[in-house]
């Protein structure tokens, strides 16, 4: 704060206590006038009449010591201007001191979960309810409150795991997150197969899952499993069953990540799709992502199991 509106805000303060201590000793003072205190000749409804008398001195001495305590106060916290206060008292320092006793509980919470391994964490109900609480403030924005997912965010309750099911999957999933790219092939494809190839490789994609396309599109199909062949299998596989180590999705469950329709898998393939999910041992420490993870172990493993 500049020192000018420093030495206002500290005048304005001192102006209105001055004028506060002024006008309790003007108004307990007796009358001198030798007129009565009752003559005011301020009258209302015939009978309600306005005295001047002076207040009560107990009031008097109450408003004088809030005062005092005001005082007090304006010198022990930083309340004038730029003045720091005798107390150095900062709003700072009383939030880095309660922080750092909301981190020695929370160190006091986590210390029994250190270093165990999700799935023994999973069977301990303290740990879940842990990780739940966990999971709601760092996870559920994502995935959301259940769990669930949405378009682009996997569902955490089901058996499908991109990048591995195992504990130890999962765990390097949250602790360092995952980064899957899938490339934009519609150039790709178009050189290879003509201005059709990407609703062909949809047609042949979508009939992995739906085998009525085998015999209405039967032409379409074979040309997009020759393309696939050539461009998609290096990573989703020659089977189609994906790779974990890639992140590339099994094509050939009931489970689309973009949806599973014709329009987003020709627009993934035009366009390509890109998956991050940020790693969270740095966020949020190894201990409470651990906790989080078995949280997330329990969704699609009941009791642990």
């Amino acid at each position: 704060m500049k020192s000018g509106w420093s030495w206002f805000i500290i005048a304005l303060t001192a102006i209105n206590i001055a004028g506060c201590v002024w006008l309790l000793w003007r108004t307990s003072a007796k009358r001198t006038d030798g007129k009565p205190a009752d003559s005011t000749s301020h009258v209302w409804d015939g009978d309600l009449t306005e005295y001047d008398k002076p207040l009560p001195r107990w009031w008097i001495n109450l408003f004088y010591l809030t005062i005092a305590i005001a005082l007090v106060y304006l010198l022990w916290f930083p309340g004038l201007g730029s003045f720091r206060g005798i107390g150095s008292w900062t709003s700072q320092r009383e939030h880095n001191a309660d922080w750092a006793a909301a981190d020695r509980k929370l160190a006091t919470t986590l210390k029994p979960y250190e270093g165990l391994a999700i799935d023994v964490l999973a069977r301990d109900p303290g740990a879940v309810k842990v990780g739940r609480s966990i999971f709601g403030a760092h996870c559920a924005t994502c995935h959301g409150s259940l769990a669930k997912g949405a378009i682009g965010y996997p569902d955490l309750t089901d058996a499908i795991w991109h990048w591995g099911g195992k504990p130890e999957d999962i765990l390097h999933t949250v602790l360092e997150g995952r980064s899957a790219q899938m490339p934009a092939w519609r150039a790709t494809l178009e050189s290879m197969g003509g201005q059709s190839a990407v609703d062909d490789a949809a047609a042949y994609v979508l009939s992995l899952t739906d085998k009525s396309l085998l015999a209405t599109n039967v032409e379409a199909v074979g040309r997009g499993r020759k393309l696939f062949a050539a461009v998609c299998s290096a990573c989703h596989g020659p089977d189609a069953r994906g790779n974990t180590q890639l992140g590339a999705p099994d094509l050939t469950d009931d489970y689309w990540l973009y949806g599973g329709t014709r329009p987003m898998i020709r627009e993934g393939l035009n366009q390509g799709r890109n998956g991050v999910m940020p790693a969270q041992k740095p966020l949020i420490g190894e201990t409470p992502a651990r906790l989080a993870a078995a949280y997330v172990w329990s969704l699609s493993h009941p009791a642990g199991q």
